[in-house]
């Protein structure tokens, strides 16, 4: 942990990660499922690669779309079951 883009996909990561766990100890929601997780996790390893290879627009930009795919995919707001 070391540079900003660790720290920054590692919290992006324990907020997917929070999500999936509050999620599973209750009813799921009908469009929640299991493997819609791995993408946003994927793209912050990816991030975080990028960006510790000295790409830092990118590394932004992939982030960027992990949060997005989070926002819309996910929706961890979302509270109608």
């Amino acid at each position: 942990m070391t540079t900003v883009f660790d720290w920054l996909t590692v919290a992006i990561f324990a907020a997917l990660a929070v999500v999936y766990l509050q999620r599973s100890v209750g009813p799921r929601p009908a469009h929640d499922a299991v493997w819609k997780y791995l993408p946003p996790a994927a793209i912050c390893m990816i991030a975080n690669q990028v960006g510790n290879g000295g790409w830092a627009v990118p590394a932004a930009i992939l982030m960027f779309g992990a949060i997005a795919y989070i926002w819309f995919i996910i929706r961890p707001l979302d509270r109608a079951l």
